[in-house]
């Protein structure tokens, strides 16, 4: 049996604490959803920075890593900042 990386593991733990619940109407929110994502992720401007080549290669590993364009992770990562899904570590 395969082992559960901790994300997998913490999903688990989250259902076995019956955590989660039924959506009414699946299907329209579901499409609630998908409309969110594609504003989410829609490319409308274009801008130009300048950042250190260490910086720049360390970010195409990483997306080497996950399999995305740097560009897309690059954009992925001022997402979550702007939206308060990432911030700095203290300390």
């Amino acid at each position: 049996m395969k082992r559960l990386d901790a994300e997998e593991k913490e999903l688990l733990e989250s259902y076995e604490r019956d955590e989660w619940q039924s959506v009414a109407h699946l299907e329209a929110e579901a499409g609630r959803y998908r409309g969110y994502a594609a504003a989410t992720f829609r490319k409308d401007e274009q801008i130009n920075i300048r950042i250190s080549q260490k910086d720049l290669l360390t970010i195409q590993k990483k997306a080497i890593d996950e399999g995305i364009p740097y560009q897309t992770l690059i954009s992925s990562i001022l997402h979550k900042y702007v939206s308060g899904r990432l911030a700095e570590k203290k300390g």
